[in-house]
């Protein structure tokens, strides 16, 4: 993590249950997150949301930004813990606090927002995905135009998609398979479906752990394997825009 500024502070909302490995080689989702967008100084706060643990609306000013996870859960679902992060959500837009979604943070924040979700067409999105940047667009400080590649790869790990944004936002980023890999709603917020936080074994335990459930077949598993390379400095291209994102740089 580097240092850049002023320390601030975050609320990592967890919509997931930390998995078995994750727990044992990182200590739990909480430490991947914070080291992929955290920076020394910054103090941040858990809440599992999965579980029913939200900050207290009082408390909500304090934060300078906050982070929705990734969830095994349907962002369109009606559970309660997801109904009631969407009007935290609509909340934080309501204040303009920066808010960060990834994969289903960052569709439960379209959802709450106006935009639809549902399940993709063309089924699960595994592995590694080149991410395109939509060109001639209203310019976002956090994402270094003068020096950013025309496009990136990132993990992806989703069967769900963002099909329509809500009023107000413009689309960011698209691929081959989904047309919004991300979205942004003036400058307080940004959803992006892949996952920047993930290195590679995460992603190959996640893969094992999908077989294991018979989601997918054993050859497809192996073949995403086999063709799975992330460029560690687009991985780092990606923690950059995150944590310009969360900080608010400015052009």
């Amino acid at each position: 993590m580097v240092a850049d500024g002023e320390s601030k502070r975050y609320a990592l909302l967890q919509a997931a249950k930390d998995s078995d490995y994750v727990k044992k080689v990182y200590g739990g989702y909480y430490n991947v997150y914070v080291e992929a967008f955290g920076e020394e100084g910054d103090t941040w706060d858990l809440f599992r949301v999965n579980e029913e643990d939200f900050p207290d609306f009082n408390d909500l000013h304090k934060y300078d930004g906050f982070v929705i996870t990734g969830s095994s859960n349907d962002a369109y679902g009606n559970d309660s813990w997801v109904i009631k992060l969407c009007f935290l959500v609509q909340t934080l837009d309501a204040m303009e606090k920066k808010l960060l979604g990834i994969c289903f943070g960052h569709q439960v924040i379209s959802r709450a927002l106006g935009g639809r979700v549902r399940k993709s067409d063309t089924g699960w999105d595994i592995g590694v995905r080149q991410v395109y940047f939509v060109k001639d667009i209203i310019p976002y400080g956090y994402l270094e135009y003068h020096e950013m590649p025309p496009s990136l790869s990132i993990v992806e790990v989703h069967q769900d998609e963002v099909y329509e944004v809500p009023v107000g936002a413009q689309v960011i980023a698209s691929s081959e398979k989904t047309g919004v890999e991300m979205f942004a709603i003036a400058d307080h917020i940004l959803g992006i479906q892949g996952h920047p936080e993930y290195t590679i074994d995460i992603l190959f335990n996640l893969i094992d752990r999908l077989l294991n459930m018979d989601v997918i077949e054993k050859g497809f598993a192996e073949d995403l394997k086999c063709h799975c390379e992330l460029e560690e400095s687009e991985k780092r291209w990606w923690e950059k825009i995150s944590r310009n994102f969360l900080k608010g740089k400015e052009d």
